[in-house]
């Protein structure tokens, strides 16, 4: 039990104790004044039911407030649901969003590799034709030299041989 519990349940006995011991002053009668009447009544016991009154007063309010309360809460649980639920929606849609961006983003990255790499192979292409030509022109070219060099040695071969004149300084 909380405290506040056991408190009032202690001043409730208080009271009922209180009014068990002075019953017969609580039963004594006076003349008592309303302000536009006068009557003979006791007034413990006029005084006893005022503080009925008061609580049955104040609990009714105490009820009617937790009642407020609780209807509230209840109100807010349901708002901060449905809050929770608006952004998980939203969450996940934002991550499907990601998902999306991510994949475009990696096919347009498949597809400048894709181009990138035609482009590489199409140089690598070219340049194996250029060498295949370059070889082809220096083998040709070599051959040619070679032709040359063969006919010069095939004409000095054929050359008659002419003796050697001297020729002499004289200082």
């Amino acid at each position: 039990m909380k405290l506040r519990n056991v408190f009032l349940a202690a001043v409730l006995i208080l009271i009922i104790a209180f009014v068990a011991l002075n019953w017969n002053a609580f039963l004594a009668t006076t003349t008592v004044s309303f302000g536009v009447a006068t009557i003979v009544a006791p007034l413990g016991m006029i005084m006893l039911g005022l503080l009925a009154v008061l609580a049955a007063v104040f609990l009714t309010y105490i009820v009617t407030l937790q009642t407020s309360v609780l209807l509230e809460a209840r109100r807010h649980a349901r708002e901060l649901q449905a809050h929770r639920e608006l952004a998980d929606r939203a969450e996940a849609s934002r991550f499907t969003e990601l998902r999306r961006f991510i994949e475009g983003e990696l096919q347009a990255v498949a597809v400048r590799d894709a181009e990138s790499n035609a482009a590489i192979q199409a140089r690598i292409d070219r340049m194996e034709q250029k060498l295949s030509m370059s070889l082809e022109e220096s083998g040709n070219s070599m051959a040619a030299q070679l032709g040359e060099i063969e006919d010069r040695l095939e004409r000095e071969a054929h050359r008659p041989v002419l003796p050697a004149t001297v020729i002499r300084h004289e200082h």
